[in-house]
């Protein structure tokens, strides 16, 4: 048997607690607080994402059933399911969000030479999107949604090297996609991918002011004057026109007034003509399309999480605990990623976070898991490759 840590413990040394210490006290956390800090409470959180726990009880019972070995992981003092729903009620969520802002500032960069698919650029590229967790009106009253539901929006804008998200914003089901618009702080030459219901001209301008790029679906009641038909089209590859255009509506040509870039392409596969608008006049127009294609993986994202985070059942009804909630999530996400890159793991996310959840009181070594575990991989599929089928 392994003499050395257990894994949640080996994981938890990937997470700084100085620099959650920091964010604890911008915000006085832990002001009059005797018997869970904030650090415990996020590291009981934690706890609760690898292991795939539905609520703050299930975190209680498995944390109390192994009492025994709290301390060795940091977890200095298990507590009943009141204290910890106490301290997501009370506890100001934007700890856990500066910490979050921390961690994706950090471990972006770590990934900053991943490749794009069919692209060869170096323009960053961030795929901004939103997805919705519905909820019970009844018990999310401060969240309303369509149809008298309830519901919580997550926007998220991700970084398509690595699919590490830089931008963060939780609202109710009824705020709109492209208000998210006027809150991002945008790059310099940066290509910010979106769907149609980011088509707001004011927004969109402002963005291009700024100096950075959007790719974009077009609407079918677009209305524009051609001003310029650029180069031959190949329909070989798909490409049916590209123009440079100029809006007329009556208010959009307002909230617009300089040129765009509309490319039509036609994808075989699901015979549909697609229309893209952009304000990038250098990439080509193939290259417009493929970065488009690339949008798709927010929604992989998107669906990770929610397959693999405890973020479909929210571990308290009111805003600031559902805050908590989704950034602890974000941060084990991250913090995960930061362990893959440093112990430069060829495992998925995915691969890792189960591993991590079905082991975490073992006391093996996290790299001994997470590489050795390759090594052994390959060397089954040389001996399978050799075997003979009786």
């Amino acid at each position: 048997m392994n003499a050395g840590k257990y894994v949640f413990s080996q994981m938890l040394d990937f997470v700084d607690k100085y620099e959650f210490e920091k964010c604890v006290k911008r915000y006085k956390g832990n002001y009059r607080v005797h018997e869970l800090n904030c650090w415990n409470q996020f590291v009981q959180l934690f706890f609760g994402q690898p292991t795939g726990l539905k609520s703050l009880r299930d975190i209680c019972l498995c944390l109390k059933a192994h009492r025994r070995k709290l301390y060795h992981p940091g977890i200095k003092q298990f507590v009943n399911q009141s204290t910890l729903s106490r301290a997501n009620e009370n506890r100001d969520w934007r700890i856990f969000a500066d910490f979050g802002e921390y961690l994706i500032n950090f471990v972006r960069p770590l990934y900053a030479g991943s490749s794009i698919p069919h692209l060869d650029i170096d323009n960053n590229v961030f795929a901004l999107d939103s997805t919705t967790v519905s909820l019970s009106i009844k018990l999310f009253s401060w969240a309303p949604g369509k149809y008298s539901r309830g519901a919580v929006k997550i926007h998220t804008m991700t970084d398509l090297r690595g699919s590490i998200p830089s931008f963060i914003l939780i609202t109710d089901g009824k705020y709109h996609d492209s208000s998210a618009l006027d809150v991002i702080e945008y790059q310099p030459d940066a290509i910010c991918l979106m769907d149609r219901a980011y088509v707001d001209f004011d927004a969109l301008f402002r963005l291009n002011r700024a100096g950075a790029y959007f790719v974009t679906r077009a609407k079918a009641s677009i209305r524009y004057n051609i001003v310029e038909q650029n180069g031959n089209m190949d329909d070989t590859v798909g490409l049916r026109a590209d123009k440079t255009i100029v809006l007329s509506g009556y208010k959009s040509k307002k909230l617009y007034p300089e040129n765009l870039r509309l490319v039509e392409y036609c994808d075989s596969e699901k015979d549909v003509l697609l229309v893209f608008l952009s304000n990038n006049f250098e990439a080509t127009a193939l290259e417009i399309a493929y970065l488009y294609r690339n949008r798709w993986q927010i929604e992989v994202f998107f669906k990770w999480i929610k397959q693999n985070l405890t973020i479909k059942h929210f571990w308290g009804n009111s805003e600031n605990a559902v805050k908590i909630h989704v950034w602890t999530a974000i941060c084990t996400c991250l913090t995960v990623a930061y362990a893959k890159h440093s112990l430069k793991s060829d495992l998925s996310i995915y691969g890792i976070m189960q591993i991590v959840g079905i082991s975490a009181f073992d006391k093996t070594s996290v790299k001994e898991l997470l590489t050795d575990f390759q090594a052994n991989q390959k060397i089954k599929e040389q001996l399978d490759l050799f075997s003979i089928n009786v």
